[in-house]
Order: structure tokens, then C-alpha cells, then sequence
């Protein structure tokens, strides 16, 4: 597999909303990765190419966990897409764990994923209740919440809510 992970080039923008279509049979995906790729400046959006080809994409917005006394922000990862006929090849795997890289990089407190939980704990993912965050969004099954730490310090004590952008509240309701 030549698969090169990298960051989204504005170039790359048509064919990762097509990407994110393909991945979920859906426009929702598709339509709050623009959504958010327009309004928000510290997301951050990697594709997986092989041979000129997009094959996959990853995105992290930021989210803010928050109780009565303090809140943290971190990043969301949201969506990972790979092409339907390229699934189950290492690609996702791979977009995930360079974009924890980058975001351990940049100083990124922690990583919430509302995602398959047999798939992300392998990259360290536990449930977030594990650590007193929830999810904002009531319907959303305990054990797909989950949460990565990376930096242990910031994280010290945090809990409550984990609000993502409200550009997701169209995708959960």
C-alpha cells in the first residue's frame, strides 16, 4: 500500500466531499465537514491519498468539555471516511493515528470520538463516562462515546459536558 497521509489541500475539497458521500451513502457528513471547513480555522482535515487517488479523510473540530467550574477544549474526531471499496486495508487505522500525532503536537489536551467501540480503543479510546465527560447529545449510547487523553495535567479534574460544534447538532438529533 502507497498511501500517503497528509494534510487537505483546498484542491482536495471536492473530492473529500465526494469521499465522505461514498463512506456514508449520505450527504451529512459531507455537508458538516464544509460547513465547519468554512467557519473554523483550528479544524484540521487530513486525507489518505494512494496513487493521486483520495481514498480517505479524517476531520477534528474543536469541542469543549465544561462543568460548573472550568472548561478544557480539545478536538472531535469526526468524520473518518474511506472509500467503501478500500475499507479494511489499514487506511482508517492510519488516518487516526497520524491525526493524534498532530494534534499531540500541537498541544491538544484530548480527543472525543463518537464512534464504533470495538474500532478506537485500539488507539488508546476509552469510554469518556470512564472520566466524567459526557456527551452532549442525550441519545447517543455510552459505550460510542469515547475519549483519548493526551495530557494528562490539563485533563487533571476536568468533566461535564463535551460540546461539539453546533454545526453536529444536525447529524444527532
Amino acid at each position: 500500500m502507497s498511501v500517503i497521509i497528509r494534510p487537505e489541500k483546498p484542491a482536495d475539497i471536492p473530492a473529500v466531499r465526494a469521499l465522505n458521500e461514498a463512506a456514508f451513502g449520505q450527504t451529512v457528513e459531507a455537508d458538516i465537514v464544509d460547513a465547519v471547513r468554512a467557519e473554523c480555522r483550528s479544524a484540521v482535515s487530513l486525507v489518505a491519498e494512494d496513487e493521486g487517488k483520495l481514498v480517505g479523510h479524517i476531520f477534528f473540530s474543536p469541542v469543549v468539555v465544561s462543568d460548573d467550574m472550568e472548561s478544557v477544549r480539545g478536538m472531535g474526531l469526526a468524520p473518518m471516511a474511506v472509500l467503501p471499496e478500500r475499507q479494511r486495508q489499514g487506511i482508517g487505522s492510519a488516518l487516526v493515528r497520524e491525526g493524534i500525532e498532530k494534534l499531540r503536537q500541537k498541544g491538544c489536551p484530548f480527543i472525543a470520538v463518537l464512534g464504533h467501540p470495538a474500532f478506537y480503543p485500539r488507539f488508546g479510546f476509552m469510554p469518556a463516562s470512564r472520566k466524567g465527560i459526557f456527551c452532549q447529545w442525550d441519545s447517543v449510547p455510552d459505550e460510542a462515546f469515547m475519549i483519548l487523553i493526551l495530557d494528562k495535567s490539563v485533563m487533571a479534574g476536568a468533566g461535564g459536558t463535551a460540546r461539539y460544534r453546533e454545526e453536529f447538532d444536525q447529524a444527532v438529533q
